[in-house]
């Protein structure tokens, strides 16, 4: 009883550590920027939260950032999930030979550092008039999101039993069919699992959206996020942290509503 109690203490403790930058967030995002003295507040002392939120709006854009991130985390989130399927179906159910080494022939993309890809993309980027388009940003995050959803997708497609395509080559049914007919159903989980991963990895992303992009109408919030904190620094730090509680919202919306999901898709896949 005693160990048992002593590490919900710690797992208590680790929480309240965890949530104390979140509400700092959030008490001081309700914060007006005429009140705001430059340290941080620690409880709620008057409702500025909706003017915070107006005035990141108007000073950079935030919106239109917001809707530029939703496009490319949905579509990029959705395509890498399709094709890393396909990938996954490839290996783990056809005669591929080798299918170790096209295994981490496609999972090695998560291995390698993203910063060591900037350079190159962005001269890539900027020699095929890829850069500060709508649809760079989209290629980009497709080819970086498919190696992690092909081992989630891998893994849980290698708990499929073997029977079962065996039984459907013998009725005939060709490997499209199989995929789309059989294995594709099976694996709604893992696949949902994937998006979600891949949804928030992208809504979350930084480094690519700074460097290879530059109109607002194409820049994600992040980067706007980041134009608001540096070329629009007389807003305060109250705007900027109102603007990053909006931008953070779908993200954990996302997670709570297909949480059930996610949770049975980690365990088929662990």
């Amino acid at each position: 009883m005693t160990g048992r109690t002593a590490r919900g203490v710690l797992v208590t403790l680790i929480s309240v550590l965890w949530l104390v930058p979140t509400w700092l967030v959030v008490v001081n995002a309700f914060t007006p920027t005429e009140q705001y003295t430059g340290s941080p507040r620690w409880w709620f002392t008057s409702a500025g939260l909706f003017s915070n939120i107006r005035a990141a709006f108007d000073s950079a854009d935030v919106g239109q950032g917001l809707l530029n991130t939703l496009m490319y985390s949905v579509i990029g989130g959705a395509v890498a999930v399709v094709i890393s399927a396909l990938a996954a179906f490839a290996v783990t159910v056809m005669p591929v030979r080798r299918p170790g080494l096209w295994f981490w022939f496609i999972f090695i993309g998560t291995v390698l550092p993203l910063q060591t890809f900037l350079s190159p993309l962005f001269t890539g980027y900027a020699t095929t008039n890829l850069y500060d388009t709508q649809y760079g940003m989209v290629l980009i995050y497709v080819a970086l999101t498919i190696p992690f959803a092909f081992f989630v997708n891998r893994n849980f497609m290698l708990t499929v039993p073997k029977e079962i395509s065996e039984s459907a080559q013998l009725d005939g049914v060709n490997w499209l069919s199989m995929f789309l007919r059989i294995h594709l159903p099976l694996a709604r989980n893992a696949l949902l699992a994937a998006f979600i991963f891949q949804f928030t990895w992208i809504w979350n992303d930084l480094l690519f959206g700074i460097t290879l992009s530059l109109s607002p109408n194409v820049r994600p919030v992040t980067a706007t996020l980041a134009d608001l904190s540096g070329n629009y620094g007389t807003v305060g730090p109250p705007v900027v942290l109102a603007g990053a509680l909006v931008a953070s919202l779908p993200t954990v919306v996302l997670f709570f509503v297909f949480q059930r999901f996610f949770v049975n898709s980690l365990r088929l896949t662990a």
